[in-house]
C-alpha cells in the first residue's frame, strides 16, 4: 500500500515541476516560499526584466476543482500585497522591473507530475 502524502508534500512536488519548466523556458528562479506574515508567494522568478510572481496549485487528474481556479480573489490580494513587500525588500537589487503575477497548475498522478499548465499574467493588480 502507497504512503499518502500530505498536502504540503504534494504541494512540493508541484513546485519542484513548476520552477523545472520555468528553468527550461529562460527563468531565473529567485526565491521560492517567500514567506510573509498570513502565507507565501511559492515561487519569485525573473525573466526579461520582469519580476514574475508564480502561485502554484497542484492536483490530481480527478480533483473536484483544478488548480488554477483554486486561486481566489482572497488568495489573489495576498499575492498582491506580498508581492509588494518583496518588491520593496528587494528594490534596489531589482530597480524598476515590471511584476508579473502567473498561475501554475501541476497535475499528479501516482506522485509524479503528468501536466504543467501555465497562464501568464493570469491576473493584475486591479484584480
Amino acid at each position: 500500500m502507497q504512503k499518502s502524502r500530505t498536502t504540503r508534500e504534494t504541494g512540493d512536488i508541484g513546485e519542484q515541476a513548476v520552477a523545472e519548466f520555468l528553468t527550461a523556458h529562460g527563468y531565473d528562479i529567485l526565491e521560492r516560499n517567500f514567506t510573509v506574515r498570513g502565507g507565501e508567494i511559492d515561487i519569485v522568478a525573473f525573466k526579461d526584466g520582469r519580476l514574475v510572481f508564480v502561485e502554484v496549485k497542484t492536483r490530481s487528474p480527478d480533483a473536484l476543482t483544478a488548480g488554477e481556479r483554486a486561486v481566489t480573489k482572497r488568495k489573489r490580494s495576498f499575492l498582491m500585497r506580498a508581492a509588494g513587500i518583496y518588491y520593496r525588500r528587494y528594490r534596489e537589487k531589482h530597480g524598476d522591473a515590471l511584476c508579473r503575477f502567473d498561475v501554475a497548475a501541476a497535475v499528479i498522478e501516482n506522485g509524479s507530475i503528468i501536466k504543467v499548465r501555465y497562464y501568464v499574467n493570469a491576473f493584475d493588480a486591479g484584480t
